[in-house]
């Protein structure tokens, strides 16, 4: 029973640490795909790109790029954006789905928001005074997180 559980213990911490230390990589930024760059090049022409990332996982490469201006950008496996995170200036409005951005401009005037992200069921966005807004595909707000 002993060697049992010493086995499961030992398995855990072999996928554990398996999972933490994924394959994450720096990368130059020619090695960035083309649709990376030039998303870069077009939505954000005054910065510059200090840090580029790539991981593979099981579900497949990612690309994490970091802009001289501290704003964090994720992308899939084709280049297309996951996440744009801008810290504390608002993101660009093109890539703010019109209906999240006139639900924070009713709901907490003043408010901007900071980060967006695509996921599986929907989307989220961070806004400048802490809230975290998940929405449905159907841009419905399911939770929010302060």
């Amino acid at each position: 029973m002993k060697r049992v559980k010493l086995f499961l213990v030992a398995l855990a911490c072999l996928t554990i640490s398996a999972v933490c230390f994924a394959d994450g990589k720096l990368i130059p930024v020619d090695q960035l795909p083309q649709p990376v760059k030039a998303f870069v090049q077009t939505n954000f022409p005054e910065q510059s790109i200090v840090y580029a990332e790539m991981e593979t996982e099981a579900a497949g490469t990612t690309y994490e790029v970091k802009l001289s201006d501290g704003t964090e950008l994720d992308f899939d496996k084709k280049g297309n954006w996951e996440k744009i995170d801008c810290k504390m200036v608002p993101v660009p409005a093109a890539f703010v789905p019109q209906e999240i951005a006139a639900f924070v401009k009713n709901s907490y005037p003043g408010a901007l928001i900071v980060k967006i992200a695509k996921e599986r069921n929907g989307w989220e966005a961070e806004t400048s005074n802490g809230l975290e807004l998940k929405f449905n595909k159907k841009f419905q707000l399911v939770a929010i997180d302060d």
